[in-house]
C-alpha cells in the first residue's frame, strides 16, 4: 500500500500503462445520483485505512462542525506530509522504502506543530474551528507488525488529537499484536500478519463494528447478511465543476462510487451517514498484479462488500458511503487518497477537490432531512 515513491521505475511504467489501458477499455456506464434521504448531517462520521486513514483525519478536521467521530486505521496526524511527498513517505510513513529510507521516529510527525498549524488554518477559515474536534469520539487502530505505517505514527496521531483538546475519554487507541498493514475484520481476508494485497486481514477484530459502536454508542447486533441495497452512483457529478477533467486524472477520483442504504433509510426514517474510505491499491478500478479474491481483473467491490460496515448499517439506521479514488499514471499509480498534495496545495483544507467532493456527497444524501 505504498503511497507514492515506487521501488522500480520500470514496474511503475508497466502499471501506469495498464491503468491507462484499463481506463480506455472500461465501458461507459450511466449511474444514478445519490438519493436524498432523511439524514441528520450533524451525525456524520468517517473512517478509513492507510491513505484513507489520513484522508479520514483531513475530512474530520476540515469539516469538524458536522463530524461526530472518526475511525483511523493505519493513519496519522492531520496534514502530516505538509504537502511534501518525501516527508509523507519517510517521516509520516515508511511507504517509500526501499527507494526512500524510512525516518519515522516517535516525534517525526511533530504533532504539536501540526496542531498549531491546524489552529492557524482554522483562523483563516480554511478548516472548521478546531474546538469542534474536541467533542468527537475517535478510535484508532494500528498493527504492531505494520511496517508501512508503523505504530509510532498512530501514537503521534493520538498526540495530535490531545493537542487539539480531545479528552482521553473520547479517544480509544487500539493496537493489534498480530496485525500488519491491513484492514482488520472478524473473519474475512488474508492472514492478519501478512502485508500484501488486498490489505484486508482476518484478524478476529471487527473494525467496522468497533468504530461505529465507539462513535455512536451501543448499537443493535449486526445482521448475518445485507438486507438493504448497494447503490453504484455517479461520483463525477459531485466533483466541483471547476475541477472536472478527462479520466479525473487531476482529481484522483473515480467516475462512480458506492453507497449502502438500509431499507429503513430508503423509506424515510431518520438516519445518519458514515463515510468508509479505502486505502491505496483497494479502489474499485485498481488493477492488481494478481487477480483479486473473487476473480476479475479489477478490485471492484472487494473493499465495499467485505469490510463489514453494511452488516451494522441495517439495524442501526446508518447509510454507508464508499467513495472511490482512482490511479493516476506517474502521479498516484496506487490509487491513494490525497494526503501529500498531488491534487494541489489545498488538499487538506475545505478547498481541496477531494474534500469538497466528499462534502458534496454528504450534502446530497442529507437533502431529504425533515428537520
Amino acid at each position: 500500500m505504498r503511497a507514492s515513491v515506487p521501488p522500480n521505475p520500470h514496474r511503475l511504467l508497466a502499471l501506469s500503462l495498464g491503468v491507462l489501458a484499463g481506463a480506455l477499455a472500461l465501458p461507459a456506464m450511466a449511474a444514478p445520483p445519490l438519493p436524498a434521504l432523511n439524514i441528520d448531517i450533524g451525525q456524520t462520521s468517517v473512517s478509513g485505512i492507510s491513505s484513507g486513514g489520513f484522508m479520514t483525519v483531513q475530512f474530520q478536521v476540515a469539516h469538524s462542525s458536522i463530524v461526530k467521530g472518526a475511525g483511523v486505521v493505519a493513519g496519522g496526524p492531520y496534514n502530516c506530509s505538509q504537502g511534501d511527498v518525501m516527508r509523507a513517505v519517510a517521516q509520516c510513513s515508511c511507504t517509500g522504502e526501499p527507494t526512500v529510507s524510512c525516518k519515522v521516529t516517535p516525534t517525526s510527525a511533530n504533532a504539536p506543530r501540526l496542531a498549531a498549524e491546524a489552529r492557524a488554518m482554522a483562523a483563516q477559515g480554511l478548516i472548521d474551528p478546531v474546538a469542534d474536534v474536541a467533542s468527537d469520539r475517535i478510535l484508532t487502530v494500528s498493527g504492531a507488525k505494520d511496517t508501512l505505517v508503523p505504530p509510532t505514527i498512530a501514537d503521534q496521531l493520538s498526540a495530535f488529537y490531545a493537542a487539539l483538546g480531545v479528552p482521553a475519554v473520547n479517544l480509544s487507541p487500539v493496537r493489534l499484536a498480530d496485525a500488519a498493514h491491513t484492514m482488520p475484520t472478524s473473519d474475512y481476508g488474508i492472514a492478519c500478519s501478512k502485508e500484501t494485497e488486498p490489505y484486508i486481514g482476518k484478524c478476529g477484530y471487527d473494525s467496522a463494528g468497533q468504530i461505529l459502536s465507539w462513535i455512536y454508542g451501543p448499537l443493535k447486533p449486526p445482521g448475518s447478511k445485507p438486507a438493504g441495497r448497494f447503490i453504484e452512483f455517479d461520483q463525477s457529478a459531485y466533483i466541483p465543476a471547476d475541477s472536472r477533467s478527462f479520466f479525473s486524472w487531476s482529481t484522483g477520483l473515480d467516475k462512480t462510487g458506492w453507497a449502502y442504504v438500509p431499507e429503513s433509510c430508503a423509506k424515510g426514517q431518520p438516519c445518519r451517514v458514515h463515510i468508509a474510505l479505502h486505502g491505496c491499491k483497494q479502489g474499485q478500478s485498481y488493477l492488481p498484479l494478481r487477480p483479486p479474491p473473487g476473480g476479475g481483473l479489477y478490485n471492484g467491490t472487494l473493499f465495499v462488500k467485505n469490510t463489514g460496515y453494511d452488516r451494522w448499517a441495517d439495524n442501526n439506521n446508518i447509510v454507508v458511503l464508499y467513495p472511490q479514488a482512482v490511479s493516476i499514471p506517474f502521479r498516484n499509480p496506487n490509487g491513494c487518497w490525497d494526503w501529500w498534495g498531488y491534487t494541489g496545495d489545498d488538499y487538506a483544507t475545505k478547498n481541496g477537490v477531494q474534500i469538497r467532493t466528499l462534502r458534496a456527497m454528504i450534502d446530497a444524501l442529507s437533502a431529504g432531512a425533515t428537520k
